[in-house]
């Protein structure tokens, strides 16, 4: 594999299991984790989709760049209509994937190298295809079985209409009706994401303690925490009664429908599964890590997401879409530290993901001259900021967005419940090119039987990882420096964050005693706030000079400033 280090040339140590004492830093208070999208990372068998084994392939390359650890997108049986987020099978792993022994191999690879390996889950709803949701079709109206789910008799004079007025978050009605197992029209069932993904009934006490025997079983196999999907999901209002504004937009968003989303009775979930990381540290020392994706208006919501008995952390997307602007990110920041940093958590920092634009399109101004240079000072930003951040795969290698896709080839379920390219996923999802000059670029071997499952374009011969590793000034290098950089200077972890006087559409901070950090989102060089050459710039930095569209580090005693 191009650029991927030995075992033998990483330099972590193996993932520790020491006591926990009061003084005890919490690996996950300020760990930097990488996104690994199992579907386009590396593809190890030839058949165009990307795999465990090849995850494991890519580990030493991971532990090169300088990550602390992975976050693995779903890799459990399911019949892929959103691409693993409708779950079959809990406690298994998707052929096309491999299997647990595989599984098994890559935890115990990743803890060899110094990783930490989390795992999604997905507690929100199942795939149409789960034993549970086929033994409620085949059951009665108010049976057991149907108990687990949210079915409900229809409107209107022969129960023709929809229980509510909800709307999916992909598009459409939130509810779709089933056909009896005696052949008549019968009841409705919710899905708020697609039919193919109904949504379970939490207010059914058999889900919870499902779900605690899959954590346990994923526990017991060595992972050492959970990203959770939807975690302000689960709870609906018990009267489903209609949302006061179902959304007017194709995919209706997750703050339109209060009765839908946010409820107070998900809190006493992750307060039972924070017990159960609990339990599990007190026995060997190695804590595990519940994060959370919980998408909600405020910062301030955000935070009792995030107290000492529930999640360790969420991740905190409004970074992620604040417009290119020093005082947009200010504010965005200042939130974030003052309502999140004061439950004990830490702000887990992302830019991207495997439902956004990467970063250099999202960032690029019409002429698309500008996306590359801010993607790297956000970077950089990003990482000199206290608390935890992930990093998106391919953003190391200043992957744009694939903005082309032909119809043809779009997978997002949004495009097929809408019709509409406006919140197609895709672009961010094709898979990564490794080597060489023309497709499949290292992803699969030149001889697989199948292409990659989405078209890598021509240019990707430019972002590959093999020409990256060569190329000091690259993505790549920017990474893996301040990755470098953020292990070795304990200013850089969960210390203090201050604000310095900038000029105008800069940003400056000092973290902890001495390491500065400064943004120009502006076009126009400034004075650099310390004199000499910085320790580490997003781009030419020339000392004393600030260039437009440029981050960088420097280190100096506050007393100096």
């Amino acid at each position: 594999m191009p650029g991927a280090p030995s075992a033998a040339e990483s330099v972590k140590s193996p993932v520790p299991a020491a006591g926990l004492g009061p003084s005890h830093h919490h690996w996950w208070s300020d760990a930097v984790l990488y996104q690994v999208y199992i579907r386009s990372f590396l593809d190890s068998t030839g058949d165009g989709v990307g795999d465990l084994a090849g995850v494991r392939a890519g580990l030493s390359y991971l532990s090169k760049l300088g990550v602390d650890g992975i976050w693995l997108s779903p890799f459990y049986p399911s019949p892929q209509h959103d691409h693993g987020y409708d779950v079959a099978d809990y406690c298994a792993v998707d052929p096309v994937y491999g299997d647990l022994e595989e599984f098994d191999r890559l935890v115990a690879d990743s803890h060899r190298l110094g990783l930490r390996v989390v795992i999604d889950i997905v507690p929100n709803h199942t795939s149409t295809a789960h034993a549970w949701f086929r033994s409620a079709l085949a059951g009665s109206p108010g049976s057991p079985e149907r108990a687990r789910y949210h079915f409900a008799d229809g409107r209107g004079e022969h129960g023709e209409l929809p229980p509510n007025n909800w709307r999916a978050m992909f598009g459409g009605p939130a509810w779709s009706r089933i056909t009896e197992p005696d052949g008549t029209p019968g009841q409705w069932y919710l899905h708020m994401f697609t039919p193919e993904q109904p949504d379970l009934n939490w207010r059914d006490p058999r889900v919870g303690d499902d779900f605690e025997r899959i954590v346990r079983f994923w526990l017991d196999r060595g992972v050492d925490g959970f990203r959770i999907d939807v975690a302000t999901g689960l709870f609906r209002h018990p009267d489903l009664p209609d949302s006061p504004d179902p959304g007017a937009d194709e995919r209706a968003r997750d703050a339109v429908n209060p009765l839908a989303w946010n409820q107070p009775e998900v809190h006493g979930v992750w307060r039972r599964w924070r017990a159960v990381c609990e339990e599990y540290t007190a026995q060997d020392g190695r804590e595990r890590l519940l994060v959370g994706e919980v998408s909600v208006p405020t910062a301030a919501d955000q935070a009792r997401y995030v107290r000492p008995d529930e999640l360790h952390q969420a991740f905190f997307f409004d970074l992620l879409s604040a417009p290119w602007d020093a005082d947009a990110f200010r504010r965005t920041i200042d939130e974030a530290l003052r309502d999140i940093a004061g439950t004990g958590s830490t702000v887990t920092w992302v830019l991207n993901n495997h439902d956004q634009v990467r970063t250099v399109t999202r960032y690029g101004d019409d002429t698309g001259v500008f996306g590359a240079t801010r993607a790297r000072a956000a970077a950089l930003l990003m990482l000199a900021l206290p608390g935890a951040a992930y990093i998106y795969q391919g953003e190391e290698l200043g992957l744009p967005e694939v903005v082309d896709l032909p119809d043809e080839a779009l997978t997002d379920p949004i495009f097929r419940r809408t019709g509409s390219r406006r919140y197609v996923r895709d672009g961010c999802r094709v898979p990564l090119p490794w080597s060489g000059h023309a497709s499949p670029f290292g992803f699969t071997a030149q001889t697989a039987t199948s292409p990659p499952w989405l078209p890598q374009p021509a240019w990707f011969a430019e972002h590959t990882t093999d020409r990256a590793l060569m190329d000091t000034t690259s993505f790549w290098h920017l990474y893996r420096d301040a990755l470098s950089l953020r292990s070795r200077l304990p200013q850089l972890g969960t210390g203090t964050l201050r604000w310095l006087e900038s000029p105008r559409d800069v940003l400056t901070f000092v973290r902890g005693d001495g390491v500065v950090c400064a943004v120009n989102f502006g076009e126009q060089t400034v004075p650099a706030p310390l004199p000499g050459t910085p320790l580490l710039s997003s781009g030419p930095c020339p000392p004393g000079l600030l260039p437009g569209n440029t981050a960088a580090w420097w280190i100096d005693s506050l007393t100096s400033l």
